[in-house]
């Protein structure tokens, strides 16, 4: 078994790599250019379209609103990688970490948004009415590529039964047994109670459960993190300092090199997105929308709340915790949301840490609902609609085994094939980036002729 631990790191590795970070930030690069830099000139828009007032879809197509689809795409996005991703970025690769994980994010909305173009224009209705879509759907119809679809669809089968329900949940209970002393099975008796009840109603459980945990979630963990930073004002000024000055030298932040930091922030910023990972067009397709360039202006807008905002507030709270206190938790081996949790701490002593515990619990918890909705519809892909009630039991059931067995194993497998699900969806965005750039024309056009609101 050790061996294989071993040959599966190894692998972890190479998917994880600096070929395939270049290959998710170079895709990202490509399509930005073809699109003439749309996540910054159509941004306000989008988060207007996501936030605001919508057109009124009650004739269009599909099984929830654009709100709703935006927030199971960021129940599964907004998870333990805002916490013990960003640690790991900034521990090893140092404070310009944080700056690369911003570079990647940038990019990652416009890959983010062909997604979504690609699941709207090439979704289907299944024997149930539903809505299905993704990269398997765009790959397969789009480029007339079954074989990869398919791989797409096992690898992210595979995934979610670890990074989206057996990892998080053994992260829930690692946090609360930390903070509050609850033993491990208890809350895995609680969080499959919680999930079976939710992920059994489908979509609709899915996403009317999300479209009240993200928010609220989000509000506090975002305006806990804010008061940290207000009340160490002058210490978070040297912070953001030290990660743009860090992000360009040789030498970066506590010890690492420049290749190292760079690596680790767009590793982990894509972790933490999931821009070009392919999860997130599962749940644009869903969406009840008039155009696929309107609901990909919404899908976008959660790549940018996730990195910009979320792992923005956990990197600079970091960086200001190692700069004023800089050797005492890393030199003792202290890593990951054990890292976070005693930073928050330290800067806003008997407070603080309970920020990242709540934010570390409801990511965690939104992360396995939204990844239940992913996983149904790429195991239903492959093997039918009359396997997803079969999958959505033996999905709940993981969550109670990752709270109490050892996940090592299955964190690397689980690692591997999240990474892996990326390779059929880059190919099938390259491929299709001139249908992207048609689409957006002609959402504009009609847009500018009041065809479409």
């Amino acid at each position: 078994m050790e061996a294989f631990n071993n040959l599966v790191s190894v692998v972890n590795g190479w998917v994880w790599g600096p070929y395939m970070l270049v290959f998710l930030v170079g895709t990202g690069v490509y399509l930005t250019l073809r699109l003439v830099f749309l996540q910054v000139r159509m941004l306000p828009f989008a988060l207007k379209q996501a936030f605001g007032k919508h057109p009124n879809n009650a004739g269009a197509e599909g099984d929830v609103s654009h709100f709703g689809a935006l927030m199971t795409a960021l129940s599964a996005t907004i998870g333990t990688g805002n916490i013990v991703g960003v640690a790991t970025a900034v521990v090893l690769g140092g404070a310009g970490a944080v700056f690369w994980m911003w570079f990647s994010a940038f990019f990652g909305m416009a890959t983010k948004y062909a997604e979504a173009v690609l699941a709207v224009k090439y979704r289907v209705v299944n024997s149930k009415g539903e809505m299905s879509g993704g990269p398997m759907y765009y790959i397969e119809r789009g480029c007339n590529l079954k074989w990869l679809a398919i791989a797409f669809a096992v690898f992210g089968t595979i995934a979610s039964f670890g990074i989206g329900s057996s990892v998080q949940a053994n992260s829930v209970a690692g946090s609360l047994q930390a903070s509050f002393g609850v033993e491990p099975w208890i809350t895995g008796v609680v969080l499959t109670v919680f999930t079976g009840f939710v992920v059994l109603g489908g979509i609709q459980g899915i996403t009317k459960a999300s479209s009240v945990i993200v928010p609220v979630m989000a509000v506090v963990y975002v305006l806990g993190g804010l008061l940290v930073i207000l009340s160490n004002f002058e210490a978070a000024g040297a912070a953001i300092a030290k990660i743009f000055h860090d992000a360009f030298t040789w030498e970066a932040g506590f010890g690492g090199a420049l290749g190292t930091m760079i690596r680790y922030g767009v590793a982990r910023g894509v972790f933490s997105n999931e821009a070009g990972l392919g999860s997130g067009p599962i749940a644009a397709a869903a969406a009840k929308t008039d155009h696929p360039g309107r609901q990909a202006l919404v899908s976008m807008t959660g790549t940018f709340l996730d990195t910009m905002v979320v792992c923005s507030i956990t990197g600079i709270v970091l960086v200001m915790g190692l700069t004023l206190n800089p050797t005492d938790l890393v030199a003792a081996g202290v890593k990951g949301a054990a890292l976070t949790t005693q930073t928050f701490e330290f800067l806003l002593p008997g407070f603080g840490g309970y920020i990242v515990t709540f934010g570390l619990v409801f990511f965690a918890y939104s992360t396995i609902l939204g990844w239940c909705y992913f996983g149904e519809k790429c195991s239903a892909y492959v093997f039918g609609e009359g396997f997803v009630h079969t999958y959505r039991i033996v999905y709940v059931a993981t969550v109670m085994l990752g709270t109490i067995v050892s996940l090592d194993l299955v964190w690397n497998l689980a690692d591997t094939f999240n990474g892996l699900m990326a390779i059929p969806n880059l190919i099938g965005l390259v491929l299709l980036a001139g249908v992207v750039v048609k689409e957006t024309k002609d959402f504009v056009a009609k847009r500018k002729s009041g065809e479409l609101p």
